[in-house]
């Protein structure tokens, strides 16, 4: 126990330089891949001048409780996983101790499961008020069957996660950080390149968009942005739900743009082109590109900063301890250690999606020319998709991906201000 201690001791010291250098290679990776090709500044925007009282109200109304259950599911989460880490049930983890590897994939496994379980109520709830708004177009059997195709997916990634990490952790001791973050790097590239052909339609129906004035548009847009848009798709999103959207994603072959078949079907053609000189614009910047070297810029203070956590969380079974091979009853530390680095840096992330995405709105722009088009996609979107304009400031820097509606709108009245 004595040596175990000291381990502990160290592992403390060594935890608020892992933060240091979390911070600065965030900032660092930021800076370095910031959008420089002219975003646009937005105007002041009053939502009061573009949506109506009731408008506001209902936005306000479904959002705050929707973000409120999303706040409970993170901390119920954590929660479990820091009971976990501190009280693991021991005679189950005893026997997966037997064979640390496959019993880390199984606790890996069953960790995930059991967390999809304790957040299913949440889940119910925040979907049974989309359906009570009409925003999910899904019933019960179904929506219950997406539920099932995620947790066996998440389940075997978390099962490889959990054997991997173990092994990664028996292996190298006090250095599975270095190697960890090669794997992060290396998984985040698999799964931007095989998702949209492997995972992504097991839940949706994807057809290349057929000849037609929408295709016509996408590629007369292509031609006149000089971007390779790769492949053109139309995805069922009405299947499960009214709301409109767009993205791009994917990489060599797999590269593609996805528009949601509510989108092509309810909104008018010069709207619908303007979201797609926004998904080129992504293209023309190599934003997925630019989202993977983040990604790797960060890697190596992501799994450092982990460690360090799971030293901190898990020191009582041995973890940080050269003498001591860690056995599976060490992943529910390793789990809150992940869960926390995640947050941390997905929120630092969002600081430069939310750029990114201001560099594609300031493109399709200059691309349409067409700021009255944007104004009326922008307000006619947050509308439709009961959209709050303009969420608290603390919830958008934390989990903001995108300008709030009003920023963007502002983008749009600067951009016809001075044109």
């Amino acid at each position: 126990m004595e040596a175990r201690g000291s381990g502990g001791q160290s592992g403390r010291s060594r935890l608020p330089l892992a933060i240091a250098v979390a911070v600065v290679s965030t900032g660092a990776a930021t800076f370095l891949l910031w959008p420089r090709n002219g975003v646009i500044e937005p105007a002041a925007v009053d939502a009061r001048s573009y949506f109506t009282a009731f408008q506001l109200d209902r936005a306000e109304d479904y959002r705050s409780v929707q973000r409120l259950i999303s706040v409970g599911g993170l901390v119920l989460g954590t929660g479990a996983l820091a009971l976990l880490a501190w009280r693991p049930p021991e005679r189950i983890f005893r026997r997966l101790g037997r064979r640390p590897i496959l019993g880390a994939a199984l606790a890996g496994a069953g960790l995930s499961l059991a967390l999809l379980v304790l957040d299913l109520p949440l889940a119910a709830w925040s979907h049974q008020r989309a359906v009570d708004v009409g925003l999910s177009t899904q019933e019960w059997p179904d929506w219950f069957g997406d539920v099932g195709k995620s947790a066996a997916i998440g389940a075997g990634f978390a099962a490889i996660g959990g054997a991997l990490g173990l092994a990664l952790v028996r292996r190298f001791r006090r250095h599975w950080w270095i190697p960890g973050a090669a794997v992060v790097v290396v998984f985040g590239v698999i799964t931007i390149w095989l998702f949209p052909v492997v995972i992504d339609p097991i839940f949706n129906d994807f057809k290349k968009l057929k000849p037609g004035q929408t295709r016509s548009d996408v590629l007369e847009l292509a031609r006149k942005a000089g971007v390779d848009v790769g492949q053109v798709y139309r995805v069922d999103a009405s299947r499960r739900t009214t709301a409109a959207n767009a993205y791009v994603n994917g990489l060599g072959h797999s590269k593609r743009v996805v528009l949601y078949d509510n989108l092509i079907t309810k909104f008018p053609r010069d709207q619908v082109r303007l979201v797609v000189a926004h998904e080129l614009g992504h293209q023309k910047h190599d934003d997925v590109l630019r989202g993977l070297a983040w990604l790797a810029l960060v890697a190596p203070a992501g799994t450092f900063l982990t460690q360090r956590l799971a030293e901190r969380f898990g020191r009582r079974y041995g973890m940080g301890d050269p003498a001591v091979k860690p056995g599976p009853v060490v992943l529910p530390a390793i789990a809150l250690a992940v869960a926390i680095a995640t947050f941390c840096f997905s929120s630092a992330s969002n600081v430069l999606s939310r750029e990114v995405e201001a560099s594609a709105d300031s493109f399709s722009l200059r691309l349409t020319n067409d700021p009255a088009a944007f104004v009326q996609f922008e307000h006619r979107l947050a509308v439709h998709n009961i959209s709050d304009p303009d969420p608290p400031e603390l919830w958008q820097k934390l989990f903001g991906t995108h300008p709030t509606t009003l920023q963007r709108i502002g983008i749009g009245e600067a951009f016809d201000a001075t044109n």
